[in-house]
């Protein structure tokens, strides 16, 4: 995978369009083709009034819905304001098995205006797939999709 080209094909999809649902979506469908090695790739967006992570755009197996704070890999980075690596999932105090199949994370945060508005959710069926590399990289996705939703 070309990380420059992806992030390219990124902005060429998003640059005329201001709707957050079809952005995600296509966000999601466009590591879903470029990213090697994984079993599911989407968005979980901060419900404000239920106060949790609620399923968004994503490409994969059925998923987990509602995501408490503090719960599981994308509830933690959501707490936290970080991006989390987990290279085994059944390491990782309170994990979230929504597919059994996958065996390692990342999850990077959405923060906009200083606060966090979702998290992005790369699962992968096999330990050890993600890297310092990788968080790079969708932390630089990530901040382009952002940027585009003003």
């Amino acid at each position: 995978m070309n990380k420059k080209t992806v992030l390219a094909q990124l902005e060429a999809v998003i640059k005329n369009e201001d709707n957050w649902i079809a952005n995600l979506s296509n966000a999601s469908a466009l590591l879903n083709e470029q990213l090697e090695d994984i079993n599911w790739v989407g968005f979980y967006l901060w419900d404000e009034n239920d106060h949790q992570l609620v399923l968004g755009p994503f490409q994969g197996k059925v998923a987990c819905i509602r995501i408490d704070p503090g719960k599981g890999v994308c509830g933690t980075s959501f707490s936290r304001a970080k991006s989390i690596i987990v290279p085994d999932v059944s390491k990782f105090p309170g994990h979230i098995v929504c597919d059994f199949r996958s065996q390692s994370e990342i999850v990077i945060p959405l923060i906009k205006n200083n606060q966090v508005i979702g998290v992005l959710d790369v699962d992968a069926p096999i330990k050890n797939r993600f890297n310092s590399s990788d968080q790079d990289f969708l932390e630089e996705f990530v901040e382009l999709l952002l940027k585009n939703q003003e």
